[in-house]
């Protein structure tokens, strides 16, 4: 028997080599975009987090599966969100402190000027690296993979970690079971009228039931934990294994020294 039938790694999804975002550890990720992170939260510039966006953009670009989805948050949503934080901040900067800049526009006694401009787009765009920089390993991890990784390689006690992820799969059972109650609802002709009192009178129609069903659905959870032994023992064996390989090092160092050059590159160090 050859010995790929015994392979211990987890399945990751089947994508081109291309996409080599999916294939990577999401701890890997994690590491790689965490220092970076907290870095950005000092930055007061504007070319630095503009060059981590646009690293972020090449990466999920380049390594995973473009969607319509991804490219609205990429092309749309992102440059969006960034437009309206800047001008939001800009107009609440202190005018005080910025009143020796160039006036870009005046309505009557108020005038932006140029350096509320700069302060506002400087958080905006500051804001924005963060939120790239978590896409990277956002829309190519999975909950599980991430439990798994976490527990195999962090050392986090499995009672913790597979308890948490239990809770968050109560999240989409709780929407399946919304629609179902709907549909009954509806079945029985529970229509309750239009507008909003009438739909407020609808949604507390459906807590008896939704609660009584997230019962039922916690006493199975914890009746298929139990029955597997589930914190019987401090240690537990894993089906499907999320190893740390070298192409996460690799990924790793790799971005980290990319990081690095921007820093050294686009922060204006003399300001400090």
């Amino acid at each position: 028997m050859s010995a790929t039938a015994f392979n211990p790694y987890a399945s990751f999804t089947v994508t081109s080599p291309r996409q080599f975002l999916y294939g990577l550890n999401p701890l890997a990720k994690i590491i790689a975009v965490a220092p970076v992170m907290v870095l950005l939260v000092v930055v007061r510039d504007l070319a630095t987090p503009t060059a981590f966006i646009a690293l972020s953009y090449a990466l999920v670009l380049i390594g995973t599966r473009v969607t319509a989805r991804t490219l609205l948050i990429l092309f749309a949503a992102m440059p969006v969100g960034i437009l309206v934080i800047g001008v939001s901040f800009s107009v609440w900067v202190d005018a005080a402190g910025v009143d020796g800049t160039a006036p870009v526009l005046q309505i009557g006694t108020w005038t932006l000027f140029a350096g509320a401009l700069e302060l506002g787009f400087a958080t905006a765009l500051r804001l924005g690296a963060i939120v790239a920089l978590a896409l990277i390993g956002g829309l190519t991890t999975t909950g599980p993979d991430l439990v798994r990784a976490s527990v195999q390689q962090l050392r986090l006690p499995y009672r913790i970690g597979y308890t948490a992820l239990a809770a968050f799969r109560f999240v989409p059972r709780f929407g399946y079971e919304l629609s179902v109650i709907r549909a009954a609802h509806r079945v029985r002709g529970h229509h309750g009228g239009r507008g909003p009192l009438a739909r407020i009178a609808r949604g507390w129609g459906y807590i008896v039931p939704l609660l009584a069903s997230a019962i039922r659905h916690a006493e199975r959870v914890a009746l298929a934990m139990d029955s597997r032994a589930f914190g019987a023992h401090p240690t537990r064996t894993e089906r499907h294994l999320v190893p740390f390989r070298r192409r996460d090092a690799a990924f790793l160092v790799l971005f980290l020294l990319a990081s690095a050059v921007i820093f050294a590159v686009f922060f204006p160090w003399q300001l400090g």
